[in-house]
């Protein structure tokens, strides 16, 4: 069984679009949907610095846009689908749940609402990497659990004044990271900008997914157009629970995983908690055939 997942924010790079723009028609699907995002989504794939593509409102239609026009490349249909907070439009848009069109004006709505939110509090994120009791530790210092990823890792969320006195007193035997994000998403931070997607989603009806589509809520099947729109909207403020997701994914029976571009963050979390599944991870082009390899043998 193939899984296709789309990242979610930071996993963005400086110039991560540059070979891929020599694949015919790459261009320009990113041009028309630069039209609908209101940003020249080439020009930040390409030539932008790593703190403009930081920006809430570039990197998350970015990044949407980047996933969808790799699975066009990659031509694959898959058996289930996934995508990791901002992700889970483009896995949405995969399973046929939203056109291109709908994810991208969305996506431009909620980047420009949750940078707005961003901005109005000094917030952050930092990955925890292993450690002992962890999410006691969060919440002591007043933490959200933003991102609950398994395979060892949690993304907490909350004021950087909070961060840095969680940073001063870590859960035990736990690594630190702090995450090159504008704010705490997922957290009630974000709350102000639920508001404001489910105005731009007002009067958008989704379809059905046509393929098994699983959700950040709690790695549920999706199975409404309805519901996923919902869920869509209120993920902005609440957590991402990854974790459940890929245990949905072992027990559907996953035995391939392809994380669209700009592939490694969610691969690298499947090979330590997905045991026995081959990954792939799209980076540059010439990854495209390995992953087209995978997937015929996955599907057969």
């Amino acid at each position: 069984m193939l899984v296709i997942v789309a990242p979610g924010q930071g996993a963005q790079t400086p110039g991560f679009l540059s070979p891929w723009l020599e694949i015919p028609g790459f261009g320009d699907r990113l041009s028309a949907w630069s039209e609908i995002a209101g940003l020249d989504l080439a020009g930040f794939g390409t030539t932008a610095t790593a703190d403009e593509i930081r920006d809430t409102a570039v990197a998350q239609p970015l990044l949407v846009a980047a996933a969808l026009v790799a699975q066009e490349a990659l031509g694959v249909t898959p058996d289930l689908v996934a995508g990791h907070s901002v992700g889970e439009f483009a896995a949405a848009t995969i399973a046929g749940a939203l056109t291109a069109e709908q994810a991208l004006t969305l996506i431009r709505e909620r980047a420009q609402a949750m940078a707005k939110a961003a901005a109005a509090t000094a917030t952050g994120m930092t990955a925890v990497l292993g450690g002992v009791d962890v999410l006691e530790s969060i919440e002591k210092h007043g933490l959200t659990p933003a991102n609950i990823n398994g395979a060892g890792q949690i993304v907490a969320g909350g004021t950087l004044a909070q961060l840095e006195a969680f940073t001063a007193d870590p859960p035990q035997r736990a690594r630190l990271r702090p995450l090159s994000v504008a704010g705490a998403f997922h957290t009630e931070h974000m709350e102000p900008a639920v508001a404001q997607l489910r105005a731009a989603a007002a009067g958008m009806t989704p379809a059905d997914p046509a393929v098994k589509l699983l959700s950040n809520a709690d790695g549920a099947l999706v199975e409404s157009g309805a519901d996923l729109l919902e869920r869509l909207i209120a993920q902005v403020s609440r957590p991402v629970r990854w974790d459940l997701c890929m245990e949905t994914m072992a027990a559907q029976g996953v035995t391939t995983m392809i994380e669209l571009l700009p592939g490694g963050t969610l691969a690298g979390l499947a090979k330590r908690a997905l045991t026995g599944v081959r990954t792939v991870a799209l980076k540059t082009p010439e990854d495209l055939e390995t992953a087209r390899t995978a997937a015929k043998e996955a599907l057969q």
